[in-house]
Order: C-alpha cells, then structure tokens, then sequence
C-alpha cells in the first residue's frame, strides 16, 4: 500500500516545516537575520495509464489517464529577503545598512565572510571587528586617543581628537552585494559565504552601484514576522496530523486484509 510512503513522506515535510519556523521564531531578536522558508514539490508519478494512451477496448484517446503521485519532497530552504526595522541604540559603531549589501569580515582562516550585523566593536589594538572578534575589511584602526567617531552614509569613518578642530579621516566601510543574495551559505554567527549559486562578490562604497547606506547609531531588527509564523506552525501540526491520520487509515485497512478468511 503506497499511502503508507506516501502519508510518511508528507510528515516529514511538515516535521522539515516545523524545524524552519521554530529557527525563525528562535532568532527574532538577532541583528539582521531574515527568515527562511520551506518549499516543497511533488515527488514522480507512477503512470498506470498516461493522459493520450489510446484505449485498448474501443480506440478512444484517454483525456486524463491514471497517475499516481508517490508523495513530497523538499527543494529548498529560502531567505525571505526583507529590511528589518531599525533599532536605535546611539553606539558609536553600531551601524545599519539601509539597502542592499553586506559587511565583508575577516575569517581565521583568511577567507571572506559576509553579515548584516553591523554591531562592531573595537579590538584590543584598535581595529574594527565583529562581535565574534573578526576583523572588518578593509582593516581600519582607531587610535587610542580618539574622542569621538562618526561614520558617514557612505562609510566615511571620521574621528575627532583633543586639540584638533577638524576631524580626521580614519577609512571608509564598504559594502559588497551579490547578483543572488538567496545563493549565499550561512555559516551561523550572522555569517555568510560566497558560492557559486550566489555570484561574485561586488564590493563597492556604500550608496553606489545599488548598494545601501550606513546609518549610525541603529542596528537592523529581525525580519521574522512573529505572526506569520505561528499560523505557519499550526498549518504544518494540522498538515502532519493529517497524513499521521492517513498512515493510521492505511494501518487499519492491511489488518482488515489479513484478517480475511
């Protein structure tokens, strides 16, 4: 009996459903997350009789034909790209990005990650990191004797210093964009890699080339749509519930088979 794979396979559908809403609702508060979103496709069809067959019994083309699907299978788990909203913290270097774009880091290793967190922080020796202490690119250092920094739209890093009057330029941030954001692997820590599904890194000043804008002193919200994905979470326990039911049905119908006398 097919429904039993079938029934199986739509539960674990709903049970992939469940695990990407719960990420969602999990990460509601961290900076710059987007949420993700589960997508589905019907598995191959058995064709007992295909839509076209000419009929053995009197030469008629069947209009429909029988086929019998064999159940769901996952494609994909998208990012649902959306501006978060902005929250107001007044950190000297706590920036958001406003647009497209993302702050390139500076793995360990040597290679180059991607985050829309711009919660940075300033190192022991001066330079701009993440807060998991990765350096920003390009490398900027602020002296130790910096009174006050301002960072402009466009990724200007200026500070002021005790007998100065005018400020001192320190770098500038840039952004780098990807003909297809949705392509990017996540790595965890508000991280991303470049893959081939995602393009080239563009790295560009913030405010050109379609690239966003820096807006000091805020950082980006969560996108997650608290709403959106508890009606999400019902619909996936009613839609497991349901093909839990089917199996039962199904259980049921092969216990009657054998009982026959």
């Amino acid at each position: 009996m097919k429904a039993l794979q079938i029934a199986a396979s739509g539960m674990a559908a709903q049970q992939m459903r469940v695990d990407v809403v719960s990420n969602n609702l999990a990460n509601m508060s961290t900076t710059g997350y987007n949420a993700r979103r589960a997508e589905f496709a019907d598995l191959h069809y058995q064709q007992l009789s295909a839509p076209g067959t000419i009929s053995a019994a009197d030469g008629t083309v069947l209009p429909t034909g029988v086929q019998l699907g064999m159940g769901v299978r996952p494609t994909s788990v998208s990012v649902m790209l959306a501006q978060g909203g902005p929250i107001q913290t007044s950190g000297d270097l706590d920036v958001m990005i406003e647009g497209r774009g993302y702050i390139e880091v500076t793995l360990p290793s040597g290679g180059a990650a991607y985050t829309r967190d711009g919660a940075l922080k300033r190192s022991a020796d001066g330079q701009i990191v993440t807060s998991d202490g990765y350096p920003v690119a390009p490398g900027i250092t602020i002296p130790s004797d910096a009174r006050t920094l301002t960072i402009s739209p466009n990724g200007d890093i200026y500070a002021t210093f005790n007998g100065q009057v005018d400020p001192q330029l320190l770098g500038q941030l840039t952004l780098t964009g990807f003909t297809n954001e949705k392509g990017l692997e996540a790595m965890g820590s508000n991280l991303y890699l470049e893959t081939s599904a995602s393009g080239a890194a563009l790295t560009g000043a913030p405010g050109l080339d379609g690239l966003g804008v820096l807006r000091q002193g805020y950082l980006e919200d969560s996108s997650v749509d608290s709403v959106r994905e508890v009606t999400e979470l019902i619909k996936a326990q009613r839609g497991y519930e349901l093909n839990a039911k089917v199996i039962t049905a199904a259980d049921q119908m092969l216990s009657a088979t054998t009982q026959l006398r």
